[in-house]
């Protein structure tokens, strides 16, 4: 399973609610962030959860992946937010 739907699972943050935090990751990263800092998850994991994103961003197509969604969302978001 992918390390950052472990985390959100080990923390019981239910499967829909995971879906809708990626489905607003494909939409609108900012938003989602402010969405996940407000799951109550220890900052300690979150902080590590961050660092592997970022030493493998594939970690979230991973994800997007196995929930079923449409990673070229990710893509136009991330682009948007780069203009």
């Amino acid at each position: 399973m992918n390390p950052i739907l472990a985390l959100l699972k080990e923390h019981n943050i239910a499967d829909e609610q995971i879906r809708d935090i990626f489905q607003q990751l494909t939409e609108n990263p900012l938003a989602a962030m402010a969405t996940i800092s407000q799951l109550g998850l220890p900052q300690d994991k979150l902080q590590m959860s961050m660092a592997q994103v970022m030493q493998n961003p594939a970690l979230i197509k991973d994800a997007v992946d196995e929930l079923g969604l449409d990673y070229s969302k990710v893509e136009e978001a991330k682009e948007k937010l780069q203009k």
